[in-house]
């Protein structure tokens, strides 16, 4: 009889366990990748690759674990693709990633621990970037608390491209969850200022189509106080060497996002004349 019991309590058990899909938009992410699907082994019941027609070996990669489906489809914004990548995902709740990113031991655990029986729509998780080699815990890069583990069912990728953000319904519940993920930003000072020239050219096209506009004061004020948050109100100086150019990137970017903005105003401007 106790066996019967047993038997009884852990098939109980194992039908409360939540299934989990894990959703990431990738493009060649061959140095990232591989890191990313390891560290969600055994706690995801499904993986989800939405690839953006990748020229390196992101999709060989990929294939080799059994558990992921490889699906592919044109990019056209962040948003979009991580929209659709939730569209894909079989399973209501969802672990969206992005590929240079990785779970923690600790996160893990919790996240082991909520598919146990969730008590929340959605889990706010600490993002650790790592930069040039170094873990950043001060500055507007830490703890940026993220959206990233919730509901498909209650929850859209919004924002402005390329700055995405998880929404979730009002009247949902949040929670915040124990353990950081990791995120490995940028290897080279070179490659954060390349990335920041795309990114300021989506941004300022994204504000254009919002009907935003950047007058000269913006130009101004907005990069420096950018830096000034960054390096004074959130401790990146606390950071040191690297804290200050991370903020510095900050008005640099917020410069040149503002810039372009101004270029493309400027172009409209004459197109209607």
């Amino acid at each position: 009889m106790l066996i019967i019991h047993c038997q009884s309590s852990l098939a109980l058990y194992l039908c409360w366990q939540m299934n989990l899909s894990a959703v990431i938009i990738t493009f060649n992410e061959e140095r990232n990748i591989d890191r990313c699907l390891k560290s969600i082994e055994g706690i995801t019941d499904e993986i989800i690759v939405l690839d953006s027609f990748s020229t390196d070996l992101t999709e060989e990669i990929c294939r080799k674990y059994q558990d992921v489906k490889f699906v592919q489809h044109i990019f056209d914004g962040h948003i979009q693709q991580k929209n659709r990548a939730l569209d894909l995902a079989s399973n209501d709740f969802v672990l969206s990633l992005d590929a240079d990113e990785e779970v923690s031991p600790e996160l893990r655990a919790s996240i082991l621990k909520i598919k146990q029986g969730p008590e929340a729509d959605g889990y706010l998780i600490n993002r650790l970037n790592n930069y040039c080699g170094k873990w950043i815990r001060h500055g507007s890069w830490y703890p940026d608390r993220n959206l990233r583990l919730f509901d498909r069912r209650k929850t859209r990728w919004a924002g402005i491209n390329p700055h995405d953000k998880a929404e979730i319904q009002p009247d949902c519940r949040t929670s915040r969850i124990k353990g950081d993920l990791f995120h490995y930003s940028y290897a080279t000072v070179g490659e954060h200022s390349r990335k920041l020239d795309y990114f300021s050219t989506l941004a300022a096209d994204a504000y254009l189509k919002a009907g935003k506009r950047a007058p000269f004061a913006k130009l101004i004020f907005n990069p420096a106080f950018a830096f000034f948050r960054d390096y004074f109100l959130r401790l990146g100086f606390l950071d040191g060497y690297y804290g200050w150019l991370i903020a510095r990137f900050s008005l640099y970017y917020t410069f040149l996002k503002y810039s372009k903005l101004r270029f493309l105003l400027s172009q409209a401007k004459n197109n209607n004349r």
